[in-house]
């Protein structure tokens, strides 16, 4: 059976398909993912709360469960900073993230609900405390270890990566840095390390050409993060504008008539 190690494939990446609920979860599956991650942006629009003020611990390993039920897939947890600055709250993570049958989860390296980074060698010693935790566990695990500075513009490319090459050191699986600013950027961090890495395939610099070049630059992974939910939230505001003002066709229906059969989704759902 492949495992959601085995997937983990430099050079020839597989696509990390983000859902938000069960129903999401199956259709991806039915479409063919091989293996789901939950976001917490679009988990938190599921409960009616915007992006940052987070959902809890509790939550979100109780959302993920969902999700594995749903599919039986794979199920990654975007778990944001681990609930917890202090290590020890991380490895604890870890450990109910395991026992609630998770494939792995991913760990960001910002003090939440601040931008601000951890300093460099406390990052890496939280990561070195979930590594640990996710090898003590039964099950295999995979942790991903983030530097999310570039996106919330508390570092640079150079200090994510001396991040990310901190974080393969202490035993981190895959290793992810959100938004970086170009290109060159993707390819800089493919080669500055030698674990898995994933790519966040949403953002101006990705263009259809550059989605047929990961390969080659050494991605072993592509997520979508809450692109896929925000698209979905992008019809239903553009469909409100047109019913209810403000759109260029106001009072229109126009964009529920190119929405996708019931049948379809049900026969996706089965």
């Amino acid at each position: 059976m492949t495992t959601f190690r085995d997937l983990h494939k430099p050079g020839q990446p597989f696509i990390l398909a983000n859902a938000w609920d069960a129903g999401s979860a199956k259709m991806l599956k039915s479409l063919g993912a091989q293996a789901i991650a939950t976001s917490s942006a679009a988990h938190a629009f599921t409960l009616g709360r915007p992006d940052g003020l987070g959902v809890t611990r509790d939550e979100a390993l109780a959302h993920a469960q969902d999700l594995i039920a749903a599919t039986g897939l794979p199920v990654q947890g975007d778990f944001e900073n681990g609930w917890g600055d202090d290590p020890d709250a991380v490895a604890e993570t870890v450990r109910l993230a395991g026992q609630a049958g998770l494939a792995g989860i991913c760990i960001e390296d910002i003090k939440l609900p601040t931008p601000n980074a951890y300093d460099r060698a406390f990052a890496i010693e939280r990561i070195k405390a979930a590594a640990a935790a996710a090898r003590a566990l039964p099950n295999d695990f995979v942790l991903t270890a983030r530097a999310d500075g570039i996106m919330t513009q508390a570092y640079d490319i150079d200090e994510a990566i001396a991040r990310l090459q901190g974080f393969e050191a202490v035993g981190a699986d895959c290793l992810y840095a959100p938004v970086p600013k170009s290109i060159d950027d993707v390819i800089r961090i493919c080669a500055s390390v030698t674990a898995s890495v994933n790519v966040l395939v949403a953002g101006p610099i990705y263009t259809a050409e550059t989605l047929k070049s990961y390969g080659a630059m050494g991605a072993a992974r592509l997520s979508l993060g809450s692109a896929l939910a925000r698209a979905t939230h992008r019809v239903i505001h553009d469909a409100a504008l047109e019913m209810f003002g403000g759109g260029a066709a106001e009072g229109s229906f126009s964009l529920l008539g190119q929405s996708i059969s019931g049948d379809k989704v049900d026969e996706l759902l089965t």
